[in-house]
């Protein structure tokens, strides 16, 4: 049976730099699940709650990206209370726990990931069915790092000689409540032509900075301003075209082969990065002249 106990906090890789700071999650490694579902919630007035529900089936990875909240879990008989005021740790919450999410600070970000896509059947909103629920069905005991009865995930899109007029702005789903702020959420097969199974995040960058510079030989990515605003310039050996993006609820679908600069950070911004793979070290190229030939070779 799963309890509170179960609930752990989860330290993600730090990559300090005078430009801003990095960190990165990745799933079946630091999330111990495969990632069906990305969310994250924002503008939540100062000291305001949410949460307050339990999922039958579905596993929670949670991030405080910028401001701090407190997450406070239960399990029928004992409570937990998490502070997450960190970009670098992140808290993991099995199946079957009732949680709330309390006192966030203004300002405040937080990143989930789910387990399961969308199943209204799998919430429970209410304490007192929880509490039958947990006294009546026997819980499967959690197995760590292990999923089963999953599809394979899809291959990478073919590599072909993609421009930078192939890259677009997507409209993401916004959920809003006056009292609770809002949401927007990203489900693997559904929102987005590739399945999320790395988030990295740039975060502290000193106002007007300017980070990316690299291209990526087969990784697709969606790039979100969290928080704050910048400008993405992609070039694609022959053209360039930049993007402003200053709203959390857009993303800039960035194809194979794009050379990128992110470029006049404001302050306080943070730059959040969903993308198709682990991280693969050849897959990156940090030279110009480097990327050009790879761009000539295609």
């Amino acid at each position: 049976m799963v309890t509170v106990e179960d609930v752990k906090i989860i330290e993600l890789p730090k990559f300090l730099d005078a430009r801003g700071n990095l960190s990165f999650a990745e799933q079946l490694n630091h999330i111990p699940f495969e990632i069906k579902r990305t969310y994250w919630i924002y503008d939540v007035p100062g000291g305001e709650e949410r949460g307050g529900h339990a999922f039958k089936e579905n596993q929670e990875f949670i991030v405080a990206l910028s401001g701090a909240f407190d997450v406070v879990v239960d399990d029928g008989e004992n409570k937990k209370t998490y502070t997450l005021n960190r970009s670098y740790y992140g808290l993991y919450i099995p199946q079957c726990l009732w949680r709330t999410i309390e006192n966030f600070s203004t300002n405040s970000l937080a990143l989930e990931f789910g387990s399961l896509h969308y199943d209204v059947n799998d919430y429970i909103y209410e304490y007192e069915e929880y509490r039958r629920y947990r006294e009546d069905e026997r819980v499967q005991e959690f197995k760590d790092s292990k999923v089963q009865g999953f599809e394979q995930l899809k291959p990478l899109e073919p590599v072909r000689k993609y421009n930078v007029f192939d890259c677009t702005m997507v409209e993401l789903d916004k959920h809003h409540s006056d009292r609770k702020g809002n949401l927007t959420v990203v489900e693997n097969g559904k929102t987005l032509p590739f399945d999320v199974k790395r988030v990295y995040y740039l975060y502290d960058v000193p106002g007007g900075e300017n980070r990316g510079s690299h291209a990526h030989k087969e990784l697709s990515q969606l790039i979100i301003a969290a928080s704050g605003s910048f400008t993405v310039t992609l070039d694609d050996g022959k053209c360039k075209r930049s993007f402003f993006l200053n709203r959390p609820y857009q993303g800039l679908y960035v194809k194979p082969g794009m050379w990128r600069d992110l470029e006049d950070f404001s302050s306080g911004a943070v730059c959040m990065v969903l993308a198709s793979d682990v991280y693969i070290k050849d897959d990156y190229i940090r030279d110009y002249q480097e990327f050009l030939e790879f761009r000539a070779s295609e």
